[in-house]
């Protein structure tokens, strides 16, 4: 009996090792829709360049899904192994499965920050100048699973407006993601939409990062176009998740490779994040709490 209680112990420590072993040999990005995906791709190209050999992997792959909730499904479903989310897209995964994932860092504004805002534009030429003047519009959110494009904004807009959404909006919809949601405001679809910026530096250049920064670097948005009607309150910066049952020794050196990164190669940090930022800073569910708070009482999980 003894003989074979040390055997079985012995397969279970080989069969830990065996899974240890597979934990290392492919490390999976998920990246968030709504935005060209071969813009996606060639902004994490170096991701799959530098992390085999950080990690020792023997390769990185990169899954650009359709949509926030693409994402927010493999990383639920074990099949992702980091992603960056919004912080209503790691709410819902913490409301689904608390343990699913750990969110690591996150990034810090150019003035020190670790905030950005939900800002809702229109076009200039549509007469729209202000909040008031969308009453009876057709508004567009960026995705169902967006903080700033969907969340903050039917939590803070009805107070801003002095009336339940429903009731001073004529319309409201989905544009499909924050680059999709402008270029349908820029077509008519929608008199105005929310998409996400730092709010820190000038409304002109799209402020220092964000979506609207995004565009104007890739020559797609000509913030003349556009008028500023709404910002929301600082909103909590995304989190870095990681898969929980990642094994430490990964989550350690990835966790370092990323507290590095802005330094080890600016550009590389520039395309992942999507505009100027300082770097990361550490966080942990604790920071997200309101948002978590904010999506279960009125979205839910």
């Amino acid at each position: 009996m003894l003989k074979k209680t040390l055997l079985a112990a012995v397969a279970l420590v080989s069969l830990a090792g065996v899974a240890a072993a597979e934990d290392l040999k492919e490390f999976r990005i998920g990246i968030l829709g709504g935005e060209n995906e071969a813009d996606r791709l060639r902004n994490f190209q170096c991701m799959t360049e530098k992390l085999p050999a950080v990690l020792g992997v023997e390769k990185v792959s990169l899954f650009p899904a359709a949509d926030y909730d693409g994402v927010i499904q493999g990383l639920l479903g074990g099949t992702l192994d980091y992603a960056e989310l919004g912080a209503s897209g790691f709410a819902k995964v913490y409301l689904t499965k608390a343990d699913a994932v750990e969110p690591i860092l996150t990034t810090v504004q150019t003035d020190g920050s670790t905030g950005y805002h939900s800002i809702m534009v229109a076009r200039k030429d549509s007469g729209i100048t202000k909040l008031e003047d969308m009453k009876g519009k057709k508004l567009g959110f960026a995705d169902p699973d967006s903080t700033s494009g969907y969340l903050v904004p039917l939590v803070t807009l009805p107070e801003a407006v002095g009336a339940p959404i429903k009731e001073f909006f004529g319309e409201t919809g989905f544009g499909g993601g924050h680059e999709n949601l402008v270029l349908e405001v820029l077509k008519g679809t929608f008199v105005a939409g929310t998409t996400w910026g730092s709010g820190v530096g000038e409304f002109k250049d799209g402020y220092t990062s964000g979506n609207l920064k995004k565009m104007v670097d890739k020559g797609i948005l000509n913030m003349d176009d556009l008028v500023e009607l709404w910002k929301s309150p600082l909103i909590p910066n995304g989190p870095v998740v990681v898969r929980s049952s990642m094994n430490e020794d990964m989550k350690t050196k990835f966790k370092t490779f990323m507290m590095e990164l802005p330094k080890s190669d600016p550009a590389c940090f520039s395309a992942i994040q999507g505009g100027d930022f300082t770097g990361f800073t550490e966080v942990n569910v604790d920071f997200y709490k309101p948002i978590i708070d904010a999506r279960k009482a009125t979205i839910g999980g």
